[in-house]
């Protein structure tokens, strides 16, 4: 009877012992609120068709990550030694970005920018909303690294935005990044309304020359140029601008056709899930439901509009000094924000409905790159003097 009494007693124990170490035990309301976040975004993915590249891999490493252990288990990303902890090295560091930008670079065609130069200029116009959120955020208490980490949300790069709050404030790195890459997803939703507001109708139905033909030698000598000017004028830029611009050399020049096809394709897809995952694997309700998470998203989503804004109205007052014919469609004014094509897409869309032969894409994909050029840029200017 006794040996029978500690055996239940043993078998208690170890049940007890057990359940303390479930998820079930250590859940807190946290947990349950970001669980559901991730769920939220899983549903914009595959429902609505919002960036499921970028959503599917957040929004399952927010379930990943938000689901509650015992401390000490080495399984948290947070925690030394664990499988998770080695894989968010890449973000923690500024790995994974570079990477993304190499297979950008290689997927991207700069002809629309090589053609119309001026076209940069709206890009760069865009990057207003990145320096206006960081005066918003120091006036909101932010510290100057915190602001210029969370101005770059403006830009809609998710890349940028890791890279950067990766050096500037890597403790806000998880709000600040799902706040990008959230309103890179809501670019279809968020631009039109802004876009309709500052133009005329009369504006709306602005057609454009079509770009000339670019040569192969221009193509080539692009990259060449924009590395060399780019990162002697912000060398802090370099790991963004150089893998950028190498990308699309490995594009352009014809002879490493192999090494475009594995940037452009396996390589960024491979690095695209592990950051999407981990960066919504950090978002642990401990560390990320705070007052200072919601306020990021707050000024992520003014610093976007901010963006859209003073792309258009750039446009509009560009205008004034070009002479008829030679005018710019306003409505591809917001494309100079660097979500990479869908920015474009929305000018084609919108200017569509007001006139079914304007085909605004080729023109808007123009100042869509350079967006990328300018976030990249202005991530080095604040790295430059914020670092």
């Amino acid at each position: 009877m006794a040996a029978e009494h500690n055996f239940f007693n043993f078998l208690g124990d170890n049940l007890v012992e057990f359940a303390k170490f479930t998820g079930f035990a250590n859940v807190e309301y946290g947990h349950i609120i970001m669980i559901l976040i991730g769920l939220f975004f899983i549903y914009l993915a595959i429902s609505k068709k919002f960036e499921p590249m970028l959503l599917v891999p957040i929004g399952f490493g927010i379930i990943v990550g938000n689901i509650p252990f015992f401390p000490g288990m080495q399984i948290g990303i947070y925690e030394d030694g664990s499988v998770l902890n080695y894989l968010y090295f890449g973000v923690l560091k500024g790995v994974y970005p570079p990477l993304i930008f190499l297979g950008i670079g290689a997927m991207t065609d700069f002809s629309a920018l090589i053609s119309n130069p001026k076209l940069m200029l709206i890009g760069a116009a865009a990057q207003f909303g990145i320096f206006g959120a960081y005066m918003l955020a120091l006036a909101f208490g932010f510290s100057a690294s915190e602001a210029g980490a969370i101005g770059i949300i403006g830009g809609a790069d998710g890349p940028t935005a890791i890279f950067l709050s990766s050096k500037l404030a890597p403790d806000l790195m998880g709000a600040i990044a799902v706040s990008a890459y959230s309103y890179m997803a809501l670019v279809p939703v968020i631009q039109p309304p802004i876009m309709k507001l500052f133009t005329t109708k009369k504006e709306r139905l602005i057609k454009m020359r079509p770009p000339r033909m670019v040569s192969t030698t221009e193509k080539i000598i692009f990259p060449i140029i924009g590395v060399l000017l780019t990162c002697f004028l912000v060398p802090s830029g370099l790991p963004l601008l150089g893998m950028l611009f190498f990308g699309n050399l490995l594009k352009e020049s014809g002879v490493t056709r192999r090494l475009a096809v594995t940037a452009s394709g396996p390589l960024i897809d491979i690095v695209t899930i592990l950051i999407g995952f981990t960066v919504g694997a950090s978002t642990q309700a401990t560390t990320f439901l705070t007052l200072k998470s919601v306020g990021i998203f707050a000024l992520g989503a003014i610093s976007f509009v901010i963006a859209t804004s003073t792309g258009v109205l750039f446009v509009k007052v560009f205008n004034l000094f070009l002479k008829e014919g030679n005018k710019i469609n306003p409505l591809i004014g917001n494309s100079g924000v660097s979500a990479v094509p869908d920015s474009a897409r929305v000018s084609q869309e919108v200017g569509l409905k007001y006139d079914k032969t304007n085909y605004l894409l080729m023109h808007a994909m123009g100042p869509n790159v350079a967006g990328v050029i300018g976030s990249a840029v202005a991530a080095g200017i604040l790295l430059g003097f914020l670092g």
